[in-house]
């Protein structure tokens, strides 16, 4: 599946999405956010792939938002800057809430937006060369949107740290605060991300992944009481799945789970 700015395709239970805007350093417009999730509906709902990979061609992951599109913005309403700023908010919250894993494969600079982009993933790899940065306060802008996800990631004072200053970090500080997971050389970023994927897509149940990404986005908003009595809820359901049914089985009876 190809879009204009966006490509999607399936190896082995693993489903890559690829920013194609090379020439643009991947900036995102309001065409390219609408794209992205159009792509990640379709890849959810595809029983081709288990886990998702977000890449990107070229030197860049995400530059951010594309100049023409931010020079086009100023002459906006304020009822057509929020529809804009909901079409954005609405990408990211999918990625986030998304039933499949997503794993962000960072080999350029990941900049504001697409620093947002990345980091909404569930796990980010990067080779030590990337960037990432939160630099809308040096444009008068506010990182509004993604300030939602990196409070609830890394916490305030690193959040106010870098969102403050819009100072670039290296991934190795990306990954020392919290907000990526895995620093690895370009060489062999591919290969590791292939493995990773392939490993918990053969090691895990997908309706387990859905349930526990549920559960891990929904309880941080909740008290300790609401939070208990839901896990309790989400655990019963859980037994009730035919993945459930399947581990248990195979377990008691000392067979191989083939998921």
């Amino acid at each position: 599946m190809e879009k204009t700015f966006v490509k999607y395709s399936v190896s082995n239970r693993v489903g890559y999405i690829t920013l194609n805007r090379p020439e643009k350093r991947n900036a995102l417009n309001d065409l390219f956010v609408e794209e992205l999730k159009e792509i990640f509906a379709f890849a959810e709902n595809d029983k081709d792939s288990k886990i998702l990979v977000l890449k990107a061609n070229g030197d860049a992951f995400c530059a951010g938002a594309d100049l023409a599109y931010l020079k086009k913005l100023q002459n906006n309403s304020f009822e057509e800057n929020l529809e804009d700023s909901n079409n954005l908010k609405e990408l990211f919250e999918q990625i986030y809430n998304l039933e499949k894993i997503v794993i962000a494969q960072v080999e350029g600079h990941a900049i504001a937006g697409g620093g947002g982009l990345a980091t909404v993933c569930d796990f980010v790899f990067a080779v030590p060369e990337a960037k990432f940065g939160f630099t809308e306060v040096k444009i008068g802008f506010v990182p509004a949107i993604i300030s939602t996800f990196i409070l609830r990631k890394i916490g305030e004072t690193k959040t106010k740290e870098l969102l403050f200053t819009g100072d670039l970090i290296s991934a190795n500080e990306a990954k020392n605060t919290g907000l990526i997971n895995f620093v690895v050389e370009k060489e062999n970023i591919e290969n590791k991300i292939k493995q990773f994927a392939e490993r918990i897509c053969i090691n895990t149940s997908g309706e387990s992944l859905k349930l526990t990404k549920k559960l891990i986005s929904d309880v941080q908003s909740m008290s300790v009481r609401d939070a208990l009595n839901y896990s309790a809820e989400l655990n019963a359901k859980a037994r009730q799945t035919e993945d459930c049914k399947k581990g248990i089985s195979s377990f008691i009876n000392k067979q191989k789970i083939i998921w």
